[in-house]
């Protein structure tokens, strides 16, 4: 038995590595399909215009092709890319979103989702707004709110056209008065959410309280009450 594993063992060697490097091309040549996930990346939005609808950050996309080439595939390496040079306010449709990848030779996309995405752009706006001060418990007994006030008084919100009509004010965060009994100023944090339109610049307004003593009546005594 051993004298026949040894005959011709060099042929059976050759015969042998042959084999793995035909095994090794036919497994690294056999189609695979391998699903990604790939950013979606908005260029070139034109000036004064802005993206006013949900548009997903990636693709779900299924790429088919040889072994070794899918091994060598990395999809940090790629984006979809939609450009909006020159378009104008409005719904515009990117379809075919599977031909704005660039993939090296051999590989195919046979699935992506989505297939199409939906950019609308408006106009952006901006707009001044009264600040509305929120205010949380009531002064130490004996005292009272005399007056506040907000400096600045009114803040500029900046963003899609059609959603600024609805916007009227913005609030501040609670000033708590529960057990103040003098006057005082804080700065306070803006409340705003929205969904296309933001603060400009400033977040934040100067609060000025002014607390004063509940003032008694007074009451003539019983003595002056008694003259004629």
């Amino acid at each position: 038995m051993f004298k026949l594993l040894t005959e011709n063992w060099t042929l059976k060697l050759i015969s042998l590595v042959f084999a793995l490097v035909l095994w090794t091309f036919i497994m690294g040549e056999r189609r695979l399909e391998v699903g990604y996930r790939i950013p979606l990346e908005l260029q070139a939005i034109p000036q004064g215009l802005m993206v006013a609808n949900e548009v997903p950050n990636l693709v779900d996309i299924r790429i088919s092709g040889p072994r070794t080439l899918l091994t060598k595939f990395s999809p940090n390496d790629f984006s979809i890319v939609v450009d909006l040079t020159d378009l104008r306010p409005g719904l515009t449709t990117f379809k075919r979103l599977e031909e704005r990848l660039n993939l090296p030779s051999g590989l195919r996309v046979t699935r992506v989702s989505p297939s199409f995405v939906d950019l609308k752009l408006e106009r952006v706006k901006s707009k001044l707004v009264p600040i509305k001060v929120v205010l949380s418990g009531e002064p130490f007994q004996g005292y009272r709110l005399s007056s506040i006030k907000a400096v600045p008084a009114q803040v500029t919100i900046e963003g899609a056209e059609s959603e600024m009509k609805s916007v009227t004010q913005v609030t501040t965060e609670p000033v708590e008065l529960t057990g103040v009994n003098e006057s005082f100023s804080l700065i306070v944090p803006l409340e705003y959410q929205g969904t296309y339109t933001r603060f400009q610049n400033e977040k934040t307004t100067e609060v000025q309280v002014v607390i004063q003593p509940i003032e008694q009546p007074q009451q003539e005594s019983a003595e002056t009450l008694d003259k004629p």
